[in-house]
Formats: structure tokens, C-alpha cells, sequence
């Protein structure tokens, strides 16, 4: 053979998404909301009459200046990317030597531990609760006592749907200051405890911040990493000079120009979570096929079930996708119509148990 992997590749886990045609997809937390008329007709004319034989801005700055006015940071503190998941890699390999300790708070996004592994950095795993919550003061004696480099979580997380408030991460960047917080607000567009304000004040935290969730753009590309200047020029000197294509830039500038398309979209979403949360109590309170059903911050809800893969497999029958993770089941919040349609087939087959 000409050639051989390197061994951390031989031992990685890929991301494993479903794949093939379901009629209702309910299984990547995608927005169910498409660009308004108007925002898509400006977006593609800017985005094609851009000179497409030239590359892109390197800072995507018009965007950054979007995203920073939208979210009130300044825009020296963003770092724009290929998806949150290129800028979780690059702050991975960045700030983490291999053979350092970065801690995942599990259950936990997958791809944490994923980057870690590719770039052979040491990770131990903070359990949560019984009831999936962070113990901060644990937390905190935990970084202490292990001396960890850093630590990488989401908040909402994703899956749990379970939020820390602002105040709970703000005490633990106090109370840990020789730890990195990495913490991806994949979801805080749903809840109100961000702590993107707190990066003048905290040298060790990176936020997070993406474009596919609540503002629909999964399919184009884009993420944020908001720092202090010391870190945001470590990860622009390590990115790729033209990592976000200028198609992505323009759509994304047309977006952020229309405030108010973003804050209805997130209220919208937040309604339909509502629905879909409830009508999931209710037949966790009529049926017995429902352990739990976490109340939730994000744009899905997170069941425990010990009938996780049969429920699974009967919404795949139906061509409806959700997402399967072990005793538990993650549901996006969809359309008025998706949600009855998995309330309706769930209800179907959970009275059989």
C-alpha cells in the first residue's frame, strides 16, 4: 500500500445523519421557515452580480458588520466561518496541545469530542445530573481539581434542550479563570441567557454563534466565533484565507440587513415549539410510552423513553425522521402541520404500550 491513515483517523466515529427521502424531516433542528420573497430576490441578485471569478473577502467583513450590529458586539471580536463546525475545529487544534485535557460536558453535540479526536487532544467526560442539568459548583470543582486546559459545551444544549442561565456560566469564567470556555449558543437565539457581552470582560471564553438554526440558513454555511482580540486574532491567523464563499457572504448580509424578518422567525419557531412540547406532555399524561419530556430552550424537544427505538423505527415507517439517541428521542419543531403529523403517528403507536 502507498500510503497509510494516521491512527486517531483509523479510531473516529463519523457524524452519522439520516440519510434518503422521508416525507417530514424532524431530525437536523432546521428551521422550518424559508427567506421571505423579498430578503431571497435581494440576496441573489447581490450574491450574482458579485464578480464570482474573484475570491471572497477574507473577513467577510460586511457580514461580520451584520452579525455584530444584529447581536451588539463589536465586530474586531468576530470571527467569521465554513459553519460553527470549521470554527470548532480550528479553536480545537488552536488553543489545545495534544495530550491536554479539554473537558466535554455530556450528553453533549458529538462533533466536540469528534475535532478533539482528529487533532489527538486528551478529553474527559463531566457527567450531568440525573435530570440532565450542569451541577456548576461541581463543574467548577471538577476544572479545578483536574487542572483542565478547557472546556466545550453548548448552551441551550443540544440534545437536551436544557439552557444554563447567564449568571451560572458567568460564575464559572469567575471561578475558573485558568480555563478556556468554549460555549456554543448554537440555540440562543430560542432562550435569553447569552453571554456574548461578556467577552470584553473574560479572556478565557469563545462564543459560538451559527446561522442555521433560527435563521434558517443551514444550508449555506455560516458561523460565528465572538472573543476577545487576543483569541479572535489566533483564529484568523489559523483559518483558511477565504473560508466562507462569497454566495454565503451576500446571502447572509441581505439577512442581517432585515432585523426584523430574524427576531419574527425566532418567535415563530419558539411558537411551534411550544405546540409540539405540549402536545407531547399530553400524551405523556394519557399514554405510558413516555418516561419524560423535557421542557426546552431550543428549537426541538428531548424525550426519555424506553421504547426510544421502537417509536423511531414506527415514525421512519411513516416516512417521518426524527432523531434517535439511545433511551431518548430528539424532535424539531416543524411546520403546524408536521407537528400534528408526528403527534398524530406517536400517539398511533405509543397507546400500544
Amino acid at each position: 500500500m502507498a500510503y497509510s491513515l494516521n491512527q486517531k483517523i483509523k479510531n473516529l466515529t463519523p457524524y452519522a445523519p439520516i440519510v434518503g427521502h422521508y416525507d417530514i424531516r424532524l431530525d437536523a433542528n432546521e428551521s422550518f421557515l424559508t427567506l421571505p420573497d423579498d430578503v431571497k430576490k435581494k440576496a441573489m441578485e447581490e450574491a450574482l452580480s458579485s464578480p464570482l471569478n474573484r475570491y471572497p473577502d477574507p473577513y467577510a467583513t460586511d457580514l461580520v458588520r451584520g452579525f455584530s450590529k444584529y447581536y451588539c458586539v463589536k465586530p474586531e471580536y468576530v470571527t467569521a466561518g465554513n459553519g460553527s463546525d470549521e470554527l470548532i475545529s480550528l479553536i480545537v487544534g488552536t488553543f489545545f496541545e495534544a495530550g491536554e485535557e479539554l473537558v466535554m460536558v455530556v450528553p453533549d453535540f458529538s462533533m466536540y469530542q469528534f475535532y478533539a479526536e482528529v487533532f489527538g487532544v486528551k478529553t474527559t467526560a463531566f457527567t450531568k445530573d440525573e435530570s440532565l442539568h450542569i451541577d456548576v459548583e461541581r463543574l467548577c470543582q471538577y476544572l479545578i481539581q483536574s487542572k483542565a486546559r478547557g472546556v466545550m459545551f453548548s448552551n441551550p444544549c443540544n440534545p437536551t434542550s436544557i439552557c444554563l442561565s447567564k449568571r451560572q456560566v458567568h460564575r464559572m469564567l469567575r471561578e475558573v479563570p485558568d480555563c478556556l470556555f468554549i460555549v456554543d449558543e448554537a440555540y440562543m437565539d430560542f432562550a435569553d441567557e447569552s453571554v456574548l457581552s461578556l467577552v470584553d470582560d473574560f479572556d478565557n471564553l469563545i462564543v459560538l454563534r451559527t446561522c442555521s438554526k433560527a435563521i434558517g440558513l443551514a444550508a449555506i454555511r455560516i458561523g460565528f466565533a465572538v472573543a476577545g482580540e487576543k483569541i479572535t486574532r489566533a483564529i484568523r491567523s489559523v483559518k483558511s484565507p477565504y473560508n466562507v464563499n462569497t454566495v454565503s457572504q451576500k446571502i447572509g448580509e441581505a439577512v442581517f440587513a432585515d432585523p426584523e424578518f430574524l427576531m419574527h422567525a425566532a418567535k415563530k419557531i419558539i411558537s411551534s415549539r411550544e405546540h409540539l412540547y405540549k402536545g407531547l406532555l399530553a400524551l405523556h399524561a394519557r399514554y405510558r410510552g413516555f418516561d419524560e419530556v423535557y421542557e426546552s430552550a431550543t428549537n426541538f424537544v428531548f424525550i426519555r423513553t424506553k421504547y426510544a427505538k421502537e417509536l423511531y423505527e414506527g415514525l421512519l415507517a411513516r416516512s417521518i425522521a426524527i432523531r434517535f439517541m439511545g433511551g431518548y428521542l430528539r424532535i424539531t419543531a416543524g411546520t403546524q402541520e408536521e407537528n400534528k403529523a408526528v403527534l398524530t403517528a406517536l400517539e398511533e403507536l405509543v397507546k400500544e404500550y
